[in-house]
């Protein structure tokens, strides 16, 4: 199979891209649901309930503080980290999230965020519902996401649509380089005369421009 670089090391806020970068995301991605839908301003409550390993392992792998950064409009890889006990202080000790960064409601903790240790959704174990409400208590819209591993997230919609299942597969596309192993990667580099780097680039052409892969290797420090 092949896999992008960018693909096996995520930049993103840890301690895990499962249980954290994925809620991270998912949370966010709700919010601008809601704002695409045109109910963001009228929000005045956001429920996150988190279930399976989410649910029984969350708040040690920072899922619960994933989905109080993501709504507030964060996202795992441009997040100041440094600032992160802040923004989370910010949220518990007043009581409220802007939402997006732009539309601020109510926020109760205890209430607003539900960790359901020993209950499962049916199509992962990192699974998450995101439910708000309008200031009458009306449900005026519900998500559900998972959580599938590295980072990637898909919505219930494509967890129940068989052919899109696809877009979380790995990709079996042919590289230019194709290896299975160390040393097919040592022989390629002494067949081709190039470097095992130069041999990466090449293969990362199939997903991603030179130029679109430059700055992404500055942001990660390589």
């Amino acid at each position: 199979m092949a896999v992008s670089v960018f693909d096996l090391f995520k930049i993103g806020i840890g301690p895990s891209s499962s249980h954290t970068v994925g809620p991270m995301r998912a949370a966010r991605m709700f919010v601008q649901r809601l704002r695409h839908e045109g109910v963001l301003d009228k929000t005045t409550r956001v429920v996150s309930q988190m279930y399976g390993s989410l649910g029984a392992t969350g708040k040690g792998h920072g899922s619960d503080k994933a989905v109080l950064l993501g709504p507030a409009g964060h996202e795992p890889d441009t997040v100041d980290v440094e600032q992160v006990p802040a923004y989370l202080d910010a949220i518990r000790s007043g009581g409220r999230i802007r939402l997006g960064g732009e539309h601020e409601i109510e926020f109760n903790e205890a209430k607003d965020l539900v960790l359901f240790k020993r209950q499962s959704l049916p199509f992962h174990a990192n699974g998450m519902r995101f439910s708000a409400f309008d200031a009458e208590g009306v449900e005026i819209q519900q998500r559900t996401y998972y959580s599938v591993g590295g980072g990637f997230v898909v919505s219930d919609e494509v967890a129940a649509d068989g052919s899109k299942q696809k877009v979380i597969a790995p990709d079996a596309a042919v590289l230019p380089y194709p290896f299975k192993s160390g040393d097919d990667l040592l022989m390629l580099s002494k067949q081709h005369g190039i470097s095992i780097a130069e041999i990466m680039r090449r293969n990362e052409r199939h997903w991603r421009s030179d130029e679109e892969t430059a700055p992404a290797c500055s942001r990660s420090g390589r």
